[in-house]
């Protein structure tokens, strides 16, 4: 009987920790696959996110849409100390004054940082910046997610760029004060890592994006 019993325990036990094992397995790859956790760094996405606002991002969405808010990791130039294009003649001097064009030829590598910045132009679009603007084939993004650029020097530009095949532009909602493709250039599909769709944290911000 004694036995009995010890065996019935044992059992459970090790349907408990079986279970827990499962549990724990299918977070990874939830995580690791599906749906991941990100906490905002800065605050170039203001006033959409704010600084340490908390979001999901759907891992499995990689081809994002214009207006799209994404995680992906940069080109080489976005992780330097001071942000570089691949064409010295665009996006920034050593001074930090704009050329002519903002940059359309990022650097080759990728970046292990993760940013988190917004889709406003696809493969193949004609893009100008006027006053923090996106003008897209001829057309203004509808923006009033946007905080004003006022009159700093990223947010005017003389003259247009294309986005190269299989590039993506991306943009801080806060025009301003963001280190995006401006300064070091579109985004490699291939970069991209998901696709945000959700903010949890703080309680007062939660719900969709």
């Amino acid at each position: 009987m004694k036995t009995d019993l010890v065996t019935r325990r044992a059992r459970t036990m090790f349907e408990l920790v079986a279970t827990v094992a499962v549990a724990i397995g299918l977070v990874f790859v939830v995580e690791a696959f599906v749906v991941k956790p990100y906490s905002i760094p800065t605050g170039s996405m203001q006033p959409t996110l704010a600084l340490r606002q908390r979001i999901l991002v759907n891992r499995l969405d990689t081809h994002p849409g214009i207006g799209d808010v994404v995680v992906f990791h940069p080109p080489h130039g976005g992780d330097l100390a001071v942000a570089q294009c691949a064409d010295p003649e665009q996006g920034f001097d050593p001074n930090g004054d704009p050329m002519a064009q903002p940059c359309d030829r990022s650097l080759a590598g990728e970046s292990s940082q993760a940013f988190v910045k917004r889709v406003v132009g696809l493969p193949g679009d004609v893009l100008q910046i006027r006053d923090g603007h996106v003008i897209r084939n001829g057309k203004r993004e509808p923006d009033a997610y946007t905080k004003a650029c006022g009159k700093a020097a990223e947010c005017t530009f003389s003259q247009s760029i294309r986005v190269p095949a299989g590039d993506y532009y991306m943009m801080g909602d806060n025009r301003g004060n963001s280190d995006d493709s401006r300064y070091w250039g579109p985004v490699p599909q291939r970069y991209i890592i998901g696709v945000a769709f959700f903010t949890y944290w703080p309680p007062d911000k939660i719900g969709a994006l």
